[in-house]
């Protein structure tokens, strides 16, 4: 039995079942005949019967959003909030499903039809992590299922309970969407299997590497979404008053538990003090705390491991000269991971903290003396997920945009997917794309029509 253990109290939330190896081995064929009758449904048809499974989310968002706390620690409102963003993401991708999967009709040449037609690849495994249950499901389940696959949702450890929620809303056909609760063994061994189509994971870089290599030698894609440390540079021209909240809420959302978190800023000299000044006062704003209480803004992390890494992180930080204005340390006389929101300062660009991701409510911060150095900075490192520049300058913000080594540059915004474009990393973040229509196109392959007409 898989045992969910509460990480606010450490009491056991749920058990769950594994699947049995008979289980998997029927919900895969399941889903390998499921995929041949949905791919023929018309397009019109599976986008309506996904419109309706939203309702199963909108009828239970009460008891979803508190699974999601019991489960992982995120408070309430961060795990409503997170339904918010769940609806945003699937009605976009419902919205452009028909553009995006219409045939594309070329111009007449002699006595030719051409056109190029969007196939589902068959099934598709995703393996979702725990730190946005809903939202990095979402990303591939809704497309997956519009462009006619099936597929079989592997959900985190952490949150197995999510899983359930995607099969009870998006199955019309049975096996067409299916929850599964399998070990590391049995993912591993169902990557491997051929009766798999495409495998999309999302999670660390070492599990990445893992998926990567028994997904090799099968001539199947398999979509990455990995770690990230992402830089943001305030700039001499910034708006601190504006700059200094949003980053510190870009670092300690969902207690810094996002792939996209900002882990390390660059402020140009001119601001250092100023921002610092600020920033303190930012952090002392978050409320750690029960996460079943709507004032808390800070809750435990989920992962009761992560408290060791922060303690070493800062430890190292300190000794080779960074000073720590803020937090550094466990609550005391918690039963939590609950770790204070943490400002380093004045942190050696060689450190620990500045290359390895945290994942958590902690914030380096160094000064800068130019864009130049700025950026250098910002890229020495072997993660590219996002970066986001601060100031007032579209001028500074497009010269950054094509010399940052990032899926995504952001002016003066951060820590967010738009749905309209393209989420994708470089370097060890990753790599795929999942959101926009270069997500649909990651879950279909191209089908080239190319008729003659007969010869009178």
């Amino acid at each position: 039995m898989l045992k969910v253990i509460n990480p606010y109290d450490q009491s056991v939330y749920c058990t769950v079942a594994f699947d049995t190896p008979e289980d998997l081995d029927g919900k895969v064929r399941a889903a390998a005949g499921a995929a041949e009758q949905w791919r023929r449904v018309p397009l019109a048809e599976r986008v309506a019967a996904l419109e309706q499974g939203l309702n199963h989310f909108r009828n239970h968002k009460d008891t979803i959003a508190a699974e999601i706390t019991g489960q992982m620690g995120k408070p309430i409102t961060e795990a409503c909030n997170e339904l918010d963003g769940f609806f945003e993401r699937a009605e976009h991708m419902l919205a452009i499903a028909a553009d995006v999967l219409a045939p594309e009709i070329l111009p007449p040449k002699d006595d030719l039809h051409r056109r190029i037609e969007r196939e589902p690849l068959g099934v598709v495994l995703d393996i979702a992590a725990w730190n946005y249950p809903l939202l990095i499901a979402v990303n591939v389940v809704i497309p997956a299922l519009a462009a006619g696959n099936a597929v079989l949702l592997k959900h985190s450890a952490r949150t197995p309970l999510c899983g359930r929620h995607f099969e009870a809303a998006f199955n019309p056909l049975p096996g067409v969407c299916t929850n599964l609760v399998l070990s590391h063994g049995q993912t591993i061994g169902l990557v491997r299997d051929a009766r798999v189509d495409h495998v999309s994971f999302t999670g660390s870089v070492d599990g990445g590497r893992r998926i990567h290599q028994a997904a090799a030698g099968r001539f199947v894609d398999v979509g990455l979404e990995l770690g990230g440390k992402d830089p943001a540079y305030v700039a001499e021209d910034a708006d601190l008053a504006f700059t200094v909240p949003n980053v510190v809420a870009g670092a300690l959302y969902n207690a810094g538990q996002s792939c996209c978190a900002v882990e390390r800023v660059y402020v140009h000299r001119s601001l250092y003090k100023s921002f610092l000044e600020q920033a303190v006062d930012a952090l002392d704003s978050f409320i750690p705390g029960d996460p079943m209480d709507p004032h808390t803004t800070l809750g435990p992390l989920a992962d009761r491991g992560a408290l060791d890494v922060f303690d070493r992180q800062v430890r190292q930080a300190l000794e080779s000269g960074a000073r720590l204005l803020a937090g550094g340390r466990r609550l005391e006389d918690s039963p939590g991971n609950l770790y204070l929101p943490t400002l380093l300062a004045d942190v050696d660009n060689l450190a620990e903290v500045m290359h390895e991701e945290s994942f958590g409510p902690l914030l380096s911060v160094r000064a800068v003396e130019s864009d130049a150095q700025a950026l250098a900075e910002m890229n020495a490192s072997r993660y590219g997920l996002t970066a986001s520049v601060w100031t007032r300058s579209r001028e500074r913000a497009d010269w950054f945009a094509p010399r940052l080594a990032a899926g995504t540059v952001y002016q003066n915004r951060c820590d967010y997917l738009d749905p309209g474009l393209p989420w994708s990393g470089v370097k060890d973040s990753g790599r795929g794309t999942s959101l926009s229509p270069y997500g649909y196109y990651a879950l279909t392959r191209p089908k080239s029509i190319h008729f003659r007409s007969a010869a009178d």
